[in-house]
This record gives structure tokens, C-alpha cells and sequence, in this order.
């Protein structure tokens, strides 16, 4: 399964693509299986780019009993623009919120981590 996501350019948001237009909770996300379907839905996202910046896909799994995305970098971006529960979309809380920040699943770093040696 796969979402579409970006950041809206007014405010730097993080957004979901739901049956042509944008929104704010992942939860009311448009989740896509069909490949066709979802590169159909960024192809039409890409077009509106007056709205938003860079749309791309996502990778989503089913974590426990709520749609989450894999990546760990996704569920931070889906909670809102800081991981502080006071800001952002945790400060406005609501069960969608609580489900994403106790997720359980295989969510998966998708950076490196370079070690740096001290002498």
C-alpha cells in the first residue's frame, strides 16, 4: 500500500493526497495498492504544484490496528512539522494522532548513520 504525500507551500505543512485534492491528517490519506493508481494520482499532484512542493509516494504498512507509513522519517512527518506533542498536529490530538504516536510495526530508518571516530 502507498500514499501521497508533500508539503503545502503556504505554510510548509505535511499533506495527503485524498481523490484529487489535499489534506492534513494521514488518516483521511487516499491509501493506494494498485501501482498504476498511485503513480496515476502523483502524475496528477505533480500538475498542481502550485499547491504544494515535490508530491511523492510513500510506503504504508498496517501497524497493529491503524495504516501507518513504514518509514520512521514519515510517521514524524505525519505528526506534524516538530515532534513535540504541545506543537503541531499532536497538539490538536484527536484518536488518529494517538494512534500514529504509539504505532506498532516495522517502521524502518531510511537514512545512514556516519560514526565518527574520536581520537
Amino acid at each position: 500500500m502507498r500514499a501521497l504525500t508533500a508539503n503545502r507551500l503556504a505554510d510548509g505543512e505535511t499533506v495527503f493526497w485524498n481523490n484529487g485534492s489535499w489534506v492534513e491528517r494521514f488518516v483521511d490519506a487516499q491509501l493506494f495498492d494498485a501501482p498504476d493508481a498511485a503513480e496515476s494520482a502523483e502524475a496528477a499532484a505533480k500538475s498542481l504544484q502550485t499547491v504544494v512542493v515535490d508530491p511523492y509516494l510513500i510506503d504504508v504498512i498496517e501497524a497493529g490496528d491503524v495504516w501507518a507509513p513504514l518509514s520512521y522519517r514519515e510517521r514524524i512527518r505525519c505528526l506534524g512539522p516538530t515532534n513535540h506533542p504541545q506543537h503541531g498536529k499532536q497538539a490538536g490530538g484527536g484518536a488518529d494522532i494517538e494512534a500514529l504516536v504509539h504505532a506498532e510495526g516495522a517502521a524502518r530508518s531510511t537514512g545512514r548513520v556516519n560514526l565518527i571516530k574520536r581520537k
